[in-house]
């Protein structure tokens, strides 16, 4: 199975220089920026847009993905702007393992794919990652954009307390500090301008 995910995206990445659009996301940017730096772990980091963001910001970043094409991406961007002290990046099938240590922010900024992934294991592993005090950051996609496939505009969407209903927290307290569904303005590949909705939930440990 990890083969054939893998080069499912490792042929996404193939198809131009840069998927991404390199800038942070919106979302955890406002959920960190009130948050005192420490460790932080990026899952799905891609290309390494948040990653990068979160090291100017003074965090130690730990940045994971499945695709060797997208981490060459993601290093080389942190190498040209002098953060290679403040990150590391592991390749990694978060389906099938999961970083070792524990983490003041814990990041999952759109993990959703066509192709297998395992988001109840993930989303378990992430909370157990979280240190005390530490917060889970979770963003979705909670309806497609209006450019995409026809196939994916047509798709349901879970919501948020669906969502939420996938994290299992085990025995340790949360407090929910967010857990709603948010809008953004976006403008789309070939200049369309939009408002998205994602469902946004922030949770922190006790």
């Amino acid at each position: 199975m990890t083969s054939e995910v893998k080069q499912h995206w490792e042929d996404r990445y193939a198809e131009r220089d840069r998927i991404w659009s390199g800038r942070v996301n919106r979302w955890l940017a406002e959920v960190a920026a009130s948050e005192k730096p420490g460790r932080a772990l990026d899952l799905g980091c891609g290309e390494g847009g948040d990653t990068v963001w979160l090291a100017e910001h003074g965090w130690q970043v730990l940045g994971v993905d499945i695709s060797d094409t997208a981490l060459g991406r993601a290093a080389a961007e942190v190498a040209t702007r002098g953060l290679a002290d403040r990150v590391q990046f592991v390749q990694m099938n978060l389906s099938e393992a999961f970083p070792e240590g524990t983490f003041d922010l814990v990041s999952a900024q759109f993990l959703q794919s066509m192709v297998h992934l395992d988001r109840e294991r993930i989303f378990a592993a992430a909370a157990r990652a979280v240190a005390p005090g530490g917060v889970l950051v979770i963003v979705d996609h909670g309806a497609a954009p209006p450019w995409a496939p026809e196939h994916i505009r047509e798709h349901v969407f879970p919501g948020v307390e669906e969502v939420l209903a996938t994290v299992d927290l085990g025995d340790g307290q949360w407090q929910r500090v967010r857990a709603e569904r948010v809008e953004r303005d976006a403008m789309g590949p070939d200049g369309q301008q939009a408002v998205l909705i994602d469902n946004l939930i922030v949770l922190r440990r006790l």
